[in-house]
């Protein structure tokens, strides 16, 4: 039972556990921000928010399903290649990939969630 880890018992940890998921909408909402630039909008930190408010786009959020096999292997690509790089590695080496590979990861899914749900909504339109 060596392996099992626990929640972690200092405000460090919660924090970057924090971090992960704000760093997820905030890559979200920059990926909306951009996109209604693109399209014009004259106010496209508003449209950001109203796009996050749309029922039909978080709806697989919701249900915790993947709306294509791109999500499915970028989720499970993801974990496999921080398990890898915390596997293979140690030290400050460890510390360093981990902190370059899992933001990079985490705003690559964003990405996908983003470009699902702005997919969905064209289809629907």
């Amino acid at each position: 039972m060596m392996l099992a880890r626990s929640l972690p018992d200092d405000a460090t940890g919660w924090w970057i556990y924090l971090g992960t998921f704000v760093l997820y909408a905030l890559g979200r909402l920059f990926f909306a921000w951009m996109q209604a630039r693109r399209e014009g909008d004259r106010h496209p930190v508003r449209a950001a928010f109203a796009e996050e408010d749309d029922p039909d786009a978080s709806s697989a959020a919701l249900r915790g399903g993947f709306r294509s096999y791109r999500q499915f292997f970028g989720f499970v690509g993801s974990a496999v290649a921080v398990v890898l790089v915390a596997a293979l590695t140690g030290g400050r080496l460890r510390v360093v990939l981990l902190w370059i590979i899992i933001p990079l990861l985490v705003i690559a899914l964003s990405y996908l969630d983003f470009f699902q749900a702005r997919k969905a909504r064209s289809r629907a339109v």
